[in-house]
C-alpha cells in the first residue's frame, strides 16, 4: 500500500489516525495491554481498553502517555508501530512521513521523544504540532489572520489555551488537567460520601451521562455499581448530576484559571479580538453540559462550542497534511 502520509493525534485519552483522502481511519482508545512476564505486547487500543482494571498479575494493562506527553516511550513506541501497521500494511514499499499533535507546553526532550519514537516506529520523517494550532485549524478559525483567536482544547489529559494570530500562538498556557482528572475527581468524590470504590470506567460513563459544569434545575440521576469500602461487597447506590457538578469544581477552576493566564499576557489589541469574537471550546472536554455557559459566566467573553469538538485536532492535522509544503514552513516543529 502507497501511504505516504500519516496524521496522529496522539492524545492522553484516544489516538485518532488520519490518512488523506481516506479521512479518519483509526479512532481508538491509547491503551496498550503488556505481558509482565516477557514485555509482549498483548493488545492494544479497543482491546487493551476493555482490559482495564480486569487484568489478572501477569497481564498490565496501562496508557502510556501521562498528561499529554510520553510516561512510557517504550509501550508508545509498540502504540504507534501497531497504529501505522494497521492503516498502512506490515510490508510497506514507502515509509510514511508522520504528523502527531503535541501539547504546546512540552519540552524539547519530551517533542524530540516523541519525534523519535515515530521514526523507530517506522517513519520517514515525522514533524510535531502544536495542539492548539491543530483544534483551531480544525474548528475552522482563520489561524493566518491578523486577528487574536483563541482555542481552548480540553484533551483526556491537558488542557491547552492558547491566543493565535497569523499562523503562531501568541500567549498560551498548558493546564494538567483534563478528562482522566475529571473522572478521577469523581470516583475521589463518591469515594468520600457513598464509601464506594468505583473503577475509572464507571467515573468516566457518570461524567458523559449526567456530568454537567453548572448545577441543573431539574436534575438527572444514574444507578452506580461499585465495592463498598466497609464491608467489601458489591453495593449499588443512586447519584444525581449536581453531586457530579459539585464534585469537579476545583478542576473546572483550574481550567477557567488558565484562561485568565492567557487573557491577562494577551496584547490589549488581541484581547479586543477576542471579545468581538469569543472564545472556541474544541476536545472531548467540551462535551461537557454547560461548559461553555460556565466559562461565559466566569470570564464575561462568550463561549462557543466547536463543531465535532472530539475531532478538531484530527481535522486540523488532516488539513496540515493536505498542504504539508506549505504549513511546514510555517506551524512545524520538527527538531
Amino acid at each position: 500500500m502507497f501511504i505516504r502520509k500519516i496524521g496522529i493525534d496522539l492524545g492522553t485519552a484516544n489516538i485518532l489516525v488520519f490518512i488523506p483522502g481516506k479521512g479518519v481511519v483509526a479512532n481508538e482508545p491509547s491503551v496498550v495491554a503488556i505481558s509482565v512476564y516477557d514485555n509482549k505486547v498483548l493488545a492494544v487500543g479497543n482491546e487493551a481498553k476493555e482490559m482495564l482494571g480486569r487484568t489478572p498479575d501477569s497481564i498490565k494493562a496501562s496508557r502510556p502517555m501521562k498528561d499529554g506527553v510520553i510516561a512510557d516511550y517504550k509501550i508508545t513506541e509498540a502504540m504507534l508501530k501497531y497504529f501505522i501497521n494497521k492503516v498502512s500494511g506490515k510490508f510497506r514499499l514507502v515509509r510514511p512521513e508522520i504528523m502527531i499533535s503535541i501539547p504546546a507546553g512540552v519540552t524539547s526532550t519530551e517533542r524530540r521523544a516523541v519525534i523519535d519514537a515515530a521514526i523507530r516506529a517506522g517513519a520517514k520523517a515525522a514533524y510535531v504540532v502544536k495542539e492548539p494550532v491543530l483544534a483551531a485549524i480544525g474548528a475552522g478559525i482563520p489561524i493566518n489572520s491578523a486577528a487574536g483567536n483563541m482555542i481552548i482544547d480540553i484533551g483526556g489529559g491537558t488542557s491547552e489555551v492558547a491566543i493565535i494570530s497569523l499562523g503562531g500562538i501568541v500567549a498560551a498556557h498548558s493546564a494538567r488537567v483534563g478528562g482522566n482528572k475529571l473522572d478521577q475527581a469523581i470516583a475521589d468524590y463518591i469515594k468520600r460520601k457513598y464509601g464506594l470504590a468505583i473503577g475509572d470506567r464507571t467515573a468516566e460513563d457518570i461524567k458523559i451521562q449526567i456530568g454537567s459544569a453548572l448545577p441543573l434545575v431539574k436534575e438527572d440521576y444514574m444507578e452506580v455499581r461499585g465495592r463498598d469500602l466497609t464491608g467489601g461487597l458489591p453495593k449499588t447506590i443512586k447519584i444525581s448530576s449536581n453531586e457530579v457538578t459539585e464534585s469537579i469544581q476545583d478542576e473546572l477552576r483550574e481550567i477557567i484559571n488558565a484562561i485568565k493566564k492567557v487573557l491577562q499576557e494577551t496584547p490589549p489589541e488581541l484581547a479586543a479580538d477576542v471579545m468581538d469574537k469569543g472564545m472556541v471550546l474544541s476536545g472531548g472536554g467540551a462535551l461537557i453540559r454547560n461548559l461553555d455557559q460556565l466559562i461565559t459566566k466566569t470570564i464575561e467573553v462568550p463561549c462557543y462550542v466547536a463543531d465535532e469538538p472530539l475531532l478538531c485536532v484530527i481535522k486540523g492535522i488532516g488539513i496540515a497534511l493536505d498542504n504539508l509544503e506549505l504549513y511546514k514552513r510555517t506551524i512545524m516543529l520538527n527538531k
